[in-house]
């Protein structure tokens, strides 16, 4: 964590100390104010302190609560006991942002946030552009990441308050992941280490694949990470452009070759040759713009869609 990401120390010497009023501030050698915490407390009796989670603190002497911590102002790291969140009605979010570059702590050019849509998704982004997903939460994992199903023990924990608005997807210390860590790196990669004792292990990486970037085929495409090439259009679909994809640019997706013949108010499935069907898909990800709704089973699920004329597509996924 480095507190003064865009504000370097140019200077030989620096001083980190708490004004009179408490507030936590950086002083290069000329005592010029080169950071400070940016919150005035009222506190008059307080110290600051790392603790053992790897929480930098000011604590007030007397109530012996925190009256700021690092977890609450994040670098591109996420350590167990930190959490990111999102507050609609603040219009507040706390996401991790990457460095610029491996020696370079100022801020990169990607972000991590989860979004607040319900259920919610980690989204990781270039700027302000989409640039990979985790597909949405279900229980204790996101539903998109491989290697995350439901046999996976997950550090995670996901909590959304979907009346006020807010949501936090916390880091806990779960068996020996008390001694690891999440990082968005300057390159765009999530990655999870964990310690064994000895050194540090890698664990987990995503995007890992071009597959798994952000609208990697466009509108109605998908990716198969076993082909050449890797980009096909939806049962029912061709590319929109033969000549771009020809280029494989696959970006403007593909268009539906015969229109639907949706008829929300009649029996759908009595209507012979005429009849919409839904075609079963593996391993995909759940469209980004989904829509939660409440049914009992798949089944309802497949005819609360098919009753739909605006739903072109359903996933029924255990734990949401």
């Amino acid at each position: 964590w480095v507190a003064n990401r865009d504000t370097p120390v140019t200077t030989s010497t620096a001083n980190l100390t708490l004004s009179s009023n408490g507030s936590l501030i950086l002083l290069d050698g000329k005592q010029d104010v080169i950071w400070s915490a940016g919150e005035d407390f009222t506190s008059n009796k307080c110290h600051a302190e790392l603790s053992d989670t790897g929480n930098f603190v000011v604590v007030d002497d007397v109530s012996r609560t925190n009256i700021w911590q690092s977890f609450e102002h994040l670098g591109n790291t996420l350590l167990p006991q930190s959490s990111l969140t999102y507050d609609l009605p603040q219009d507040k979010k706390r996401v991790l942002t990457s460095w610029k570059n491996d020696t370079d702590p100022s801020p990169g050019e990607f972000t991590l946030e989860i979004t607040a849509q319900f259920p919610s998704q980690q989204l990781l982004k270039r700027g302000s552009v989409p640039y990979s997903r985790s597909g949405p939460w279900a229980r204790t994992r996101f539903s998109g990441i491989d290697g995350w199903d439901e046999s996976f023990v997950s550090p995670f924990s996901l909590v959304q308050d979907v009346a006020n608005g807010t949501g936090t997807f916390s880091y806990s210390t779960l068996r020996n992941y008390n001694l690891s860590y999440l990082t968005v790196t300057s390159e765009g990669q999530i990655k999870i280490y964990w310690y064994n004792g000895k050194r540090w292990l890698h664990h987990f990486t995503a995007p890992e694949n071009s597959c798994d970037f952000y609208g990697a085929c466009g509108p109605f495409g998908y990716c198969v990470r076993s082909t050449t090439p890797r980009c096909r259009c939806l049962k029912g679909f061709v590319p929109k452009s033969d000549e771009e994809w020809r280029k494989r640019n696959w970006t403007s997706g593909c268009v539906r070759r015969t229109r639907l013949s949706c008829q929300a108010n009649s029996s759908t499935r009595t209507q012979g040759r005429d009849t919409d069907v839904f075609d079963r898909m593996t391993n995909v990800k759940t469209p980004d713009l989904h829509q939660f709704a409440s049914f009992l089973n798949e089944e309802q699920c497949y005819e609360g869609c098919l009753g739909n004329c605006s739903c072109t597509a359903f996933a029924y996924i255990s734990g949401i």
